[in-house]
C-alpha cells in the first residue's frame, strides 16, 4: 500500500530534468580538456535550475553507444567546431594517453539530483560522433549513484528510493553542487583519425549515465601520446 501510494505521489509530481557534466579531463601521459559546450567559471555551481544546469550535455538516446555530440541549454546542439572554444579555454595539449593501454581522470560535478552515476564511456577512434560503432571502455572510477541518481547530500539512493530511480519516477531536481572523480581505462591499441580544434589524431570519448530525464555527461576529446599532432602551433 505504501508504495502504491508513493508511486502515485511521484507520477504527479513535477518532472524536470536534472544534469551532471564533465569539468575537466586529463591523460596519464599529459594534457587536459573539457568536455564540449562547459562555460567554466560563467556558470554558478549553486542555485537555481536554469542558472546551474546550463552548460551540461544531454544526449537524445539512454544508450551510450549512440551517434551523436549532444546538445545543452544555454548553446544548442554541440558540433565539432565547438572545440576551438574548449582548446581556447583548456590549452593547445589534449589529454594525452598512453597507446599500450593508458588512463583518462577527471572530474564529474554533479549539478543535481539527476545528474549523477553510473557512468559508462564509449571511445570514437574517429573523432566525428561516431559512438554506435565506437568501444566502450572500462570506467574503473565510478561516480556514485543510481540510475542516475543521487541524494542532494551526495548520498546514494537507499531502499525504496532505489524502487524509484531505476523505474525513472523523479522528484523535482535538487541543486547538489557536488564534484567526483572518474577514470577511464582507454583500450590499448586504439588508434584516434579525427580532426578537431586544429588538432589531428583525435579520438572522442562520450561519458554518459542512464537517467531517462536525460541521458546526462559529456563529450570530450583525447589523442594517444607520440602519435597526434597540433595544427594550430
Amino acid at each position: 500500500m505504501l508504495v502504491n501510494i508513493l508511486l502515485v505521489a511521484l507520477a504527479t509530481s513535477p518532472l524536470v530534468a536534472a544534469h551532471g557534466k564533465v569539468s575537466v579531463v586529463t591523460g596519464d601521459a599529459g594534457g587536459n580538456t573539457t568536455a564540449l559546450g562547459i562555460q567554466g567559471g560563467v556558470v554558478p555551481g549553486a542555485g537555481s535550475n536554469d542558472k546551474t544546469e546550463v552548460d551540461t550535455t544531454v544526449f537524445s538516446s539512454i544508450k551510450a553507444a549512440s551517434n551523436g555530440l549532444g546538445r545543452t541549454e544555454g548553446q544548442g546542439k554541440n558540433t565539432l567546431d565547438g572545440m576551438s572554444a574548449v582548446v581556447a579555454q583548456s590549452g593547445s595539449t589534449l589529454p594525452q594517453v598512453s597507446s599500450s593501454g593508458g588512463t583518462l581522470s577527471g572530474t564529474l560535478h554533479v549539478v543535481t539530483t539527476d545528474g549523477a552515476g553510473p557512468f559508462k564511456a564509449i571511445v570514437d577512434p574517429t573523432g566525428t560522433g561516431a559512438f554506435e560503432s565506437g568501444t566502450e571502455a572500462d570506467v574503473t572510477t565510478q561516480v556514485p549513484g543510481v540510475a542516475g541518481n543521487i541524494l542532494p547530500n551526495g548520498n546514494v539512493p537507499r531502499a525504496i528510493s532505489r524502487v524509484f530511480a531505476r523505474m525513472g519516477l523523479h522528484k523535482r531536481a535538487a541543486n547538489v553542487n557536488k564534484d567526483y572523480p572518474f577514470a577511464v581505462a582507454v583500450p590499448a591499441g586504439t588508434t584516434c583519425t579525427g580532426t578537431a580544434g586544429g588538432q589531428s589524431g583525435v579520438c572522442l570519448v562520450k561519458l554518459a549515465n542512464s537517467n531517462p530525464a536525460g541521458p546526462f555527461g559529456g563529450v570530450f576529446a583525447m589523442q594517444i601520446a607520440g602519435t597526434s599532432s597540433n595544427s594550430t602551433a
